[in-house]
């Protein structure tokens, strides 16, 4: 790709993604619907712009809000030979500058900065009296975070919090909350300490005081691209101001539609407001979803477009699905929470066997306390597994072991043995093999953490330019680089994940689990903001899929308890609400419908489809009101022949079967003609 020609490299790109990359000169606002190629299309404008002479590649500035993100641009922009380009999160920008500047400006090196804020929020809670536990100082550490991305100070913090009718935390009142603050930052001054927010703020600070160095930053950095921009916080939209000076060179992504982080300050206002602030500007809209089957992003946008427009139904882009059908959504309410881990388990356990790999399976849920149950389902079942949130990769000790034996490797390897071969060889001292281990717990986990290591030699590798063969001391170099953003490999195991979490990610199968009233939405969520809050993090959730999505949710929280649960709010009218939503009785044909192997007949099942839609038309209902996908998959893998077997599959009640049962059966005759 490097030695591409500019045109070349719009030639990679469909119409909307090409006017992105066309889009040179700023102000521009991409609004980007998920899984339409966002990522794609603004580290091939940067490309394009370095190609043509347009951008200076050191003059640019990329700016997301995750290493991970951040990594896999940086890693688009060398591949399309963009070299020079700096893509870093929000914080290791600002934390690149204020460690260069503080020497200058205020002299000596910077403080030393506060990993985490508990031990700080703990003393300043015991200076003013207050009796606090570790959930108390947890959550009163979130509100001091909050407070300072939205620039409210301890004065202000009163007034502020009444403007938005914003409950103080774990019990407090606003004024003992007011004084906490204060308390908070006396105690980082004497500790002379800062924390992950004073980096922003004091960057800020001197970008708008210190003009000398202001200039010095607006010299360096000409071109601005800022990604997730829904997620900015006020704070970030300072520092970013402070960095534009005034200019307009700036192009920012994002979807109001995936804000989930309002809790954290995060605001989609400044992207919603755009077009306000910088008349004029370009607007582009990506809507083309590469990502999900229509049967997903259909999902998801009923789901939106269920939301009202005070839940922001007006703003949601629409997409487009721009691949093949696929199976269709699976809607499945389980006795309990135990059967339910179990039956996601058997499931993965079939797609697994079906050749689907487990780092393309993901079991998400709305809070971390849910997965406790589908880790052990899944530890049961014999299947390897990682907790998205636990341990970072390059943390574990048998990955810094092996970065360890490779940096010795690096200086006698010999140029001539592939870097893959030698990283091979290197890590089978330590203990890696080319089959997996057939033991699990431990051994496995530390297995698949080398395996790791080794897929991502040979994608290193695979891109290299021929002309410049990657050698173990460019891996190293690499594996540095990919440490400190903590840009983790990827590592072969199910994914569980809360909604959050998964943000950015996506997977072949996805699970949606426990989704029901008091978990989606979450009990906390009490007003029409937050609950639309809710209703967009499902959104993020259902989009994770590409292929397969399933949603449930248990009846009841323990075996043998009360069934009082019901399913989401969000998915009346979108939940089957006859015999589908019921827990699947154990015959053949029922299993096959809640199972969705995908072992129907595709065939039929679109002629299904193509009967139900001329139904709904001609008697103006809803085609799900007719029959569920999942009753006409049931249908298209049983075949039936006689009107016995139709009433075997769920779904198709005796009304139904007066209606529509000679139809049905002619369709399926027909169709093994």
């Amino acid at each position: 790709m490097p030695n591409e020609s500019a045109d070349q490299i719009l030639e990679a790109l469909d119409p909307d993604q090409r006017d992105v990359a066309l889009a040179l000169h700023g102000p521009v606002c991409v609004l980007a619907g998920a899984g339409t190629g966002k990522t794609r299309a603004i580290t091939h404008r940067i490309a394009y712009g370095v190609r043509t002479g347009v951008y200076t590649p050191t003059s640019v500035l990329a700016v997301t809000f995750t290493a991970r993100a951040a990594g896999e641009m940086r890693t688009r922009l060398r591949e399309l030979g963009a070299t020079g380009v700096q893509a870093r999160t929000f914080h290791a920008a600002a934390l690149r500058q204020l460690s260069y500047f503080w020497p200058k400006v205020v002299g000596g090196a910077p403080p030393r900065i506060l990993e985490y804020k508990a031990a700080v929020v703990g003393e300043s809670a015991r200076r003013l009296g207050l009796g606090v536990d570790r959930i108390a100082v947890r959550d009163l550490s979130s509100e001091v975070e909050w407070a300072k991305v939205s620039l409210v100070t301890a004065d202000d913090y009163v007034k502020a919090c009444a403007a938005i009718d914003r409950p103080a935390p774990a019990g407090y009142d606003h004024q003992t909350v007011a004084r906490l603050i204060a308390s908070y930052e006396e105690v980082k001054t004497e500790r002379s300490v800062i924390d992950f927010e004073d980096v922003l703020l004091m960057l800020g600070d001197m970008l708008s005081s210190q003009g000398a160095m202001a200039d010095e930053v607006r010299r360096q950095y000409r071109h601005f691209v800022v990604d997730e921009y829904q997620d900015v916080s006020p704070l970030q939209q300072f520092v970013l101001d402070q960095w534009l000076g005034g200019r307009k060179e700036l192009c920012v992504v994002g979807d109001p539609s995936q804000t989930i982080y309002s809790f954290t300050g995060a605001t989609p206002h400044h992207l919603l407001t755009f077009p306000t602030k910088y008349p004029g500007a370009q607007v582009v809209k990506l809507v083309r979803d590469y990502r999900s089957t229509p049967q997903v992003v259909t999902l998801a946008n009923q789901l939106l477009a269920r939301a009202g427009r005070r839940g922001g139904a007006h703003q949601a882009l629409e997409l487009i699905a721009q691949r093949p059908s696929g199976p269709p959504v699976a809607y499945v309410a389980y006795d309990d929470d135990e059967a339910e881990a179990k039956g996601i388990a058997a499931q993965i356990g079939r797609l697994l066997a079906a050749g689907t790999r487990a780092s393309e399976i993901a079991i998400l849920y709305r809070t971390n306390a849910q997965s406790e149950g589908f880790e052990q389902a899944l530890a049961d079942a014999g299947v390897a597994y990682l907790v998205r949130g636990g341990e970072r990769f390059f943390q574990r000790k048998e990955v810094r072991d092996a970065i360890v034996l490779l940096r010795g490797a690096a200086r006698s390897a010999d140029p001539a043995v592939p870097m893959p071969e030698t990283v091979r060889d290197v890590l089978m001292s330590a203990g890696w093999a080319s089959e997996p281990p057939s033991a699990r717990g431990a051994a496995r986990e530390r297995w698949e953490s080398m395996q790791a290591l080794v897929a991502l030699a040979d994608d290193v590798a695979r891109v290299a330019p021929e002309d410049a063969p990657p050698t173990v001391a460019s891996f190293v170099a690499e594996l540095d680089e990919r440490a400190s953003a903590q840009h983790a490999p990827t590592v072969e195991g199910v994914t569980l994940a809360s909604l959050h979490a998964a943000k950015g990610l996506e997977w072949d199968a996805v699970f949606l689990a426990g989704m029901s009233e008091g978990l989606m939405p979450i009990s906390l969520a009490e007003t029409d903001e937050a609950v639309a809050e809710e209703r967009r993090l499902l959104y993020v959730g259902i989009t994770r899929a590409r292929e397969h999505l399933q949603v449930s949710f248990g009846r009841s929280r323990n075996p043998g308890g009360r069934a009082t649960r019901r399913r989401t709010r969000f998915l009346d009218g979108l939940w089957p609400d006859d015999e589908q939503s019921r827990t699947p009785r154990r015959s053949r044909a029922n299993q096959n419908k809640v199972q969705l192997t995908g072992e129907y007949d595709r065939a039929l099942f679109e002629q299904l489809r193509e009967w139900r839609l001329s139904v709904a038309q001609e008697t103006d209902k809803p085609a799900f009101t007719i029959l569920v996908d999942t009753t006409l998959a049931a249908i298209a893998e049983t075949r039936p022949s006689s009107v016995p077997d139709l009433a075997k599959i769920n779904g198709i009640g005796p009304a139904k079967i007066e209606k529509y049962g000679e139809t049905l059966l002619d369709i399926v005759a027909r169709s093994g003609a």
